[in-house]
């Protein structure tokens, strides 16, 4: 027992997706209708997806990039630069945690000397992390739970999250401008093992089955079962990477958003609320429950997917507890030696909302 509360307290997201659908309980017992609310599908794919993630990490892929991006650094600038590009494109198939638990420690250990450049350094690469993943149905959770939700149109989609991809990487690029053009030594060794392409290819042919069922070309239990079955075959330790926590998080708010759905009043009133601001609804609820527990939330009281996708993407921007991939660079900033954890959290919540604030404005304006 003592374990179980240790991990909770860990997981504080689990914590509270769980106590809400526990409350939510009492107020709607349990019954028959409890089946038609969790969404087995996008949990499978969601699986599926964080195993194969975890298996290209592995494979020492993400270290041949970082190993390529380094030996072109000459300046702190071109150095934060490269990071934070990577952040960006890499999380449109990795997604923002995977990105940002790859190069964030590569970057602390890079700019250790210049405390105030890390400090802007990692909360570039943490905007770019969490804006280029909004590029792809797979780029984070919130994305892939709301594509397969509504059964979303690629072709939708895309005009949902393009436009603003393109302005966010611009904004990335100006960022940059920032850091310091001071000449970097970039000493660091390569990591002297060669890529394992066996594995590679056994996990690229996995991540290219769960691309087909992202597109509807093929069911999305086939690319569970052919995941989960592969992996047994070939390396089942790196079942133990899934993100078992994320996957229990949404079932809890599944269970949740469907208890509030079946009480009339509460679903009425949040309708109201929502209906015609999905957008806004989604940035403000990110700022306080992070935009994954707010597309779960939020979705099952509109029908908005265009508006709602656009907000709590633009959601991650703000707070630290707007994106949980935000968090997972600021636990990471903070095991370097000299940490500040106010100067960091001033820093990364005033560029944070800068950039929020443009990209709100431009994608108000119709962008």
């Amino acid at each position: 027992m003592k374990k179980i509360v240790e991990y909770l307290q860990g997981e504080i997201v689990l914590t509270a997706a769980l106590a809400a659908a526990l409350v939510s309980m009492l107020i709607v017992p349990p019954d028959a209708a409890y089946a038609d609310y969790v969404d087995t599908h996008v949990l499978m794919l969601l699986f599926a997806l964080m195993a194969v993630v975890a298996g290209l990490k592995r494979c020492g892929l993400m270290d041949r990039i970082c190993d390529a991006l380094l030996s072109r650094a000459g300046s702190v600038r071109m150095l934060g630069t490269a990071l934070s590009l990577a952040c960006f494109f890499s999380a449109m198939l990795v997604t923002n945690d995977v990105a940002l638990i790859t190069f964030v420690p590569l970057t602390t250990a890079l700019l250790a000397a210049k405390p105030q450049q890390l400090i802007l350094t990692v909360t570039i690469e943490t905007i770019a992390a969490n804006l280029g993943s909004m590029a792809t149905p797979i780029g984070n959770p919130q994305n892939l739970y709301l594509y397969a939700h509504y059964a979303m149109p690629m072709g939708s989609f895309l005009r949902a999250v393009g436009p603003l991809t393109l302005a966010s990487l611009a904004l990335v690029l100006f960022a940059c401008l920032l850091l310091s053009r001071e000449a970097i030594a970039v000493k660091r060794e390569e990591s002297g093992s060669a890529i394992d392409r066996k594995a590679l290819i056994v996990h690229g042919v996995q991540f290219a089955v769960c691309l087909l069922s992202v597109l509807g070309v093929m069911p999305k239990w086939v690319s569970f079962v052919f995941v989960l079955a592969t992996m047994l075959v070939y390396d089942r330790t790196l079942l133990f990477q899934v993100d078992y926590a994320l996957l229990a998080t949404f079932v809890c708010f599944f269970v949740f958003v469907g208890n509030l759905g079946r009480v009339e009043a509460v679903s009425a009133l949040l309708g109201r609320v929502i209906a015609g601001r999905e957008m806004e609804v989604g940035i403000l609820a990110s700022q306080v429950i992070s935009n994954v527990p707010a597309a779960l939330m939020l979705s099952g009281f509109t029908g908005d997917a265009y508006a709602l996708m656009r907000g709590v993407d633009l959601g991650g921007l703000g707070t630290l507890v707007a994106s949980l991939a935000s968090l997972i660079s600021f636990k990471l900033y903070m095991k370097a030696p000299g940490a500040k954890a106010g100067r960091y959290l001033g820093v990364f919540t005033a560029l944070n909302l800068a950039f929020l604030a443009v990209l709100y404005a431009l994608a108000s304006f119709g962008l």
